[in-house]
């Protein structure tokens, strides 16, 4: 399905795209962060921490970070204060990167099992469909709060996977 070199990729765009929304949003005041847009999560900051929490419960079933707290429903509060989701933010993108280094085409092969909240009962997937939906669930609301951040007036860099810079 992917492979390792596929993964490595993938969590270099999702850092780079980070930096640049985060950076973007930056140059918001709280008040423009936090004002509700109509997106699923509300706000820019909602779906930022929704973002946040969804890396870490995947990261957490994938054996790396604790466990996020709360639920889904909670998601969209893990920060209030934007400095302290700044920090975070770039600390669980570096546990993304280190992590990716370490997968196999082994690991991708196999199977992962948890108990799902969301869908309230035990789920069994492949591990190598489970980090593509990891991935392609960043893009979609990185998506988001792009569209959030140009409506505000802000102005992220670009998106496109093929302009993603070379490793330095």
């Amino acid at each position: 399905m992917i492979t390792p070199d596929f993964v490595r990729m993938m969590a270099r765009y999702n850092a780079w795209q980070n930096q640049s929304l985060v950076s973007a949003a930056s140059g918001l005041d709280d008040a423009a962060r936090r004002q509700d847009r109509g997106a699923f999560f509300g706000s820019i900051a909602d779906t930022f921490n929704h973002l946040y929490w969804g890396d870490s419960i995947w990261m957490w079933r994938f054996g790396r970070g604790e466990k996020p707290a709360g639920r889904i429903a909670d998601s969209p509060h893990v920060f209030t204060e934007w400095a302290d989701f700044v920090a975070a933010r770039a600390t669980l993108d570096a546990i993304i990167l280190e992590w990716s280094r370490d997968v196999s085409a082994d690991w991708l092969a196999g199977s992962l099992s948890w108990y799902s909240g969301a869908a309230k009962r035990d789920i069994t997937r492949e591990t190598g469909f489970l980090v593509t939906h990891f991935f392609n669930h960043q893009t979609h609301h990185r998506g988001q709060i792009h569209a959030m951040l140009t409506a505000a007036g802000a102005k992220p860099d670009d998106t496109d996977l093929f302009l993603l810079p070379d490793r330095a």
